[in-house]
């Protein structure tokens, strides 16, 4: 029988909103930064004392979270933007303290989960190994002996000799990956840094993890690629709003979770926005425009409506829409040659229509983002939206055609018109 390595009961955790984003001030610098703010009130506003602390309100990011993971188990944690999935890595990483409830942790943990974390900006790769690794509780033996390994995996040996704070966000996550997977934790978490990297590399990882796993060692992995998480993980965690609304095998999990998001009921887009994006300029409202409502026949044009709030001066910005199948692969991106340069407080509507996409009978979901900087380069993100409209293409076509089964092997499109000529060898040849 396995061991049971991780052991979470009645889980909570509050932030106090309007006080600390991250529920209260937990080092020097923010106990300084808080005083200070909190005698700046006093002095520029000393009769709205009781009315800041009344707009004070409590956020319960988790509540009543309890589950057991054996070792060896490979845990996917889903759930949209919000649902508290990096707030409960961040506690059983020890990065933050629930408010409520206990864990149990058996083992040495290594966390992956923001770009670059535990690495000193002024430091140059080779001393952040040696840093990262000592932060993870290794010898200096034991990374001494594994350095080549480390550095082979993530591919920046040309860089290994230069600061850091030069690195792209790419050459950061893959020597971060590469040092917090090669130092044989009995836990590896995994939050959706992952998605900094290109897709060879992705791929890298994740066959790594399945490595890691095979070894007997533990892996919680969160992803909004749902390929990934049914790939990977035997049991997934499904988090709605802080809370635990399924527990069981990933495949059953990520079904139910994909319901929901194809249900296109979403309250809030801040759901489905990805973490630090719409502070700027954000959409407020996407819908996908048609007769049949999410019901589309094969090679039917998709016509979205985008509406956009911006909330700063802005020149030439460009958008990016990108469609995902069900299991949350990007089937392609495109990205606007036409762009629009707002003023604070404008606002835009944006109509598109794609109308040569083959797509194959099935379930799809749309991506949208808002950036500056010349495309392929240097590229500043300011928005970013994954989830909505969801659609359905039926296994039907303008012209009548019937599809029939499609097969999820014969791929998402749908190739037509190829030019062809069979001839018979002559003389046998």
């Amino acid at each position: 029988m396995s061991e049971t390595v991780i052991r979470v009961e009645n889980l909570s955790k509050r932030y106090i909103l309007g006080e600390n984003l991250q529920g209260g001030s937990t080092t020097l610098r923010e106990k300084l930064t808080e005083g200070t703010k909190a005698l700046s009130r006093r002095i520029l506003h000393p009769s709205k004392q009781n009315i800041l602390k009344s707009e004070r309100k409590d956020f319960w990011a988790l509540k009543d979270v309890t589950f057991e993971i054996q070792q060896g188990e490979r845990i996917g944690f889903v759930g949209r933007n919000g649902a508290g999935k990096s707030t409960l890595l961040k506690i059983l990483s020890r990065i933050t303290e629930p408010t409520k409830g206990h864990i149990m942790i058996k083992g040495r943990v290594a966390s992956l989960l923001e770009v670059g974390t535990g690495f000193h900006q002024e430091l140059t790769g080779r001393e952040n190994v040696y840093l990262n690794g000592a932060i993870l509780g290794m010898s200096r033996a034991e990374i001494k002996r594994k350095f080549d390994e480390i550095v082979a995996f993530s591919e920046v040996e040309k860089f290994l000799d230069t600061p850091v704070k030069r690195y792209s966000s790419g050459m950061y996550v893959r020597l971060a990956f590469a040092v917090a997977a090669h130092l044989e934790p009995e836990v590896l978490i995994v939050d959706e840094v992952l998605a900094v990297g290109d897709a060879q590399f992705q791929k890298k990882c994740l066959d790594k993890m399945g490595q890691i796993a095979r070894e007997g060692r533990t892996i919680l992995f969160v992803s909004h690629n749902m390929g990934a998480i049914s790939t990977l993980c035997d049991r997934a965690v499904y988090l709605v709003k802080g809370q635990v609304k399924e527990e069981g095998k990933a495949d059953a999990v990520v079904n139910n979770y994909l319901k929901d998001i194809f249900s296109n009921k979403i309250e809030n887009l801040n759901e489905l926005r990805f973490p630090g994006m719409g502070k700027d300029i954000r959409f407020f409202d996407i819908q996908l425009v048609s007769e049949d409502g999410a019901n589309l026949l094969f090679e039917q044009p998709l016509n979205f409506l985008l509406k956009i709030q911006s909330d700063i001066d802005a020149k030439d910005l460009f958008i990016g829409t990108s469609i995902f199948d069900s299991l949350g692969n990007c089937i392609g991106t495109h990205l606007s040659e036409q762009t629009f340069s707002p003023r604070a407080g404008q606002r835009f509507i944006v109509y598109q229509t794609i109308s040569n996409l083959k797509l194959a009978p099935g379930s799809y979901y749309a991506g949208f983002g808002i950036a500056w900087g010349v495309k392929g380069a240097q590229v500043r993100n300011l928005e970013g939206v994954v989830g909505t409209p969801a659609f359905q293409v039926l296994p039907t076509s303008y012209n009548g055609e019937q599809f029939g089964d499609w097969h999820p092997n014969w791929g998402r499109i749908v190739i037509k018109d190829i030019d062809m000529k069979i001839e018979a060898e002559r003389n046998g040849r």
